[in-house]
């Protein structure tokens, strides 16, 4: 633990970097309202803050910068998430007022409200659909003579989609029957259960029934992971002088399940901020991720989460992503509960 001085002039120091990405010297830091201490004394503080591992000096005679172990305890030293401010707030709302459609396009144009709102690059992962989703409605709709489309929306919000194409007309007399057929045993089951569905003795509906199970089961197999929506992966360029960083930061947001697979991780570990090495993927190690999960109807969903460099300004992106995870899982829970 450190005392109230040392805390100060860490939080200090960890703020004007944060806000300049320059070395902070001992005299700006005595400057600081409410300290009252010298140079000298703020001098002997940041030497032993060193020397404990919560500031490293980058060059000789250069002013001191946070470490991962500085930006933690900044970090934890922060009380909740504070307020959005009023543009923000106005940016959220307004988008939420407006997200409708379906979910893909709603989770993509989040991650770019999210990447908007805190400049730096936006990660939101679809709900899976796992056992503890039910599904809540399966229809059946005749697109054209031939072409039928199932869909099954489940009661975490995610939709399952999927055309049929037969080789012969299909009357809307035999979709209307197979949707029911269907409804009748898929509904209230588990969204990722394999259901025996009895024929009805009708050749038709039951091949379209047939037809649609086989389709269902066949899009759970090629989309059980998580889909990951990426935004604003291009303004991690401007928080990073180091081009190789740049390219190997831009190149793990290229790879899916990475991106899943770390964010399950930090939420697994109880943190809602993983900073620097913490995460350990060795690519990242300049960056911090701040996450979140989100719920539809009380049930967990995805994950949204923001990825930036270490200096990154930590109240307001929890204060961001703490805001659109609550919107995002109320307006999918809003948008389930019409279905």
């Amino acid at each position: 633990m450190l005392d109230d001085r040392k805390a100060a002039i860490l939080r200090a120091v960890v703020e004007e970097y944060i806000h300049t990405a320059q070395p902070v010297g001992s005299a700006y830091v005595a400057q600081v309202p409410h300290l009252s201490v010298s140079s000298a004394t703020v001098r002997n503080e940041m030497s032993v803050l060193e020397r404990e591992g919560y500031l490293v000096q980058p060059h000789t005679s250069a002013g001191r910068i946070p470490t991962d172990k500085g930006y933690r305890f900044f970090v934890d030293s922060l009380a909740q998430p504070g307020p959005l401010g009023p543009n923000e707030t106005q940016q959220v709302r307004s988008f939420f007022s407006h997200a409708h459609g379906e979910l893909e396009r709603m989770l993509g144009d989040t991650s770019r409200l999210l990447s908007g709102l805190t400049s730096y690059a936006a990660v939101v992962t679809s709900p899976a659909i796992h056992e503890v989703a039910s599904v809540r409605s399966v229809q059946m709709v005749s697109l054209s003579a031939r072409v039928v489309v199932v869909v099954a929306v489940h009661s975490n919000g995610s939709v399952d989609k999927r055309t049929l194409e037969s080789a012969d007309d299909i009357s809307d007399e035999v979709v209307s029957a197979a949707g029911v057929h269907l409804a009748r045993y898929l509904v209230g089951s588990p969204a990722g259960a394999v259901v025996p569905i009895p024929p009805t003795g009708n050749v038709g509906v039951d091949a379209l029934v047939d037809a649609a199970t086989t389709a269902l089961d066949q899009g759970r197999a090629v989309s059980d992971d998580d889909q990951v929506f990426v935004g604003g992966a291009s303004s991690m360029a401007s928080a990073f002088d180091a081009v190789d960083t740049i390219r190997q930061v831009l190149g793990i947001l290229e790879q899916q399940v990475v991106i899943v697979t770390l964010l399950r991780d930090v939420l697994d570990r109880g943190l809602s901020v993983a900073i620097g090495a913490e995460h350990g993927v060795q690519p990242l190690a300049d960056c911090s991720i701040i996450v979140a999960p989100y719920e539809v109807e009380g049930e967990p969903a995805g994950t949204i989460g923001v990825l930036g460099p270490t200096r990154m300004r930590y109240e307001q992106a929890l204060a961001a992503v703490a805001v659109v995870s609550e919107r995002l899982g109320r307006a999918l829970s809003e948008s389930a509960g019409r279905e």
